[in-house]
């Protein structure tokens, strides 16, 4: 199911990950960060910790490991990331989710 024509019309962020690999449309206000992330190729997102961060799966699945422990996350399954969590992913292509960042500055917008 791809994202709505409205969702996907939002701006982009500024990411440290390559275009041809994940598409984002975000919503920001001063309270967090809202980010659609569409996976367009497989990806190994590397360990690291931030802030809180709460998701969910809209397709595909996710592989995330929080402090050394994995679960695999499916579509309409939920996760949440306690700030400073220690976390890593495994995304294949064609995943598509929604992650809801504390911080509504974690990354910039583009344009």
């Amino acid at each position: 199911m791809p994202l709505p024509a409205f969702i996907r019309a939002l701006p982009a962020l500024d990411l440290p990950f390559p275009d041809d690999a994940v598409r984002t449309n975000a919503v920001r206000s001063d309270a967090g960060l809202v980010v659609f992330f569409t996976f367009l190729k497989d990806f190994d997102l590397p360990p690291h910790s931030h802030k809180g961060q709460w998701g969910t799966v809209l397709e595909g699945a996710i592989e995330l490991t929080l402090n050394g422990v994995t679960r695999r996350y499916g579509p309409g399954e939920p996760y949440d990331i306690a700030a400073g969590t220690v976390h890593s992913a495994r995304i294949p292509a064609g995943t598509v989710v929604m992650d809801v960042f504390e911080e509504p500055d974690r990354y910039r917008l583009r344009g």
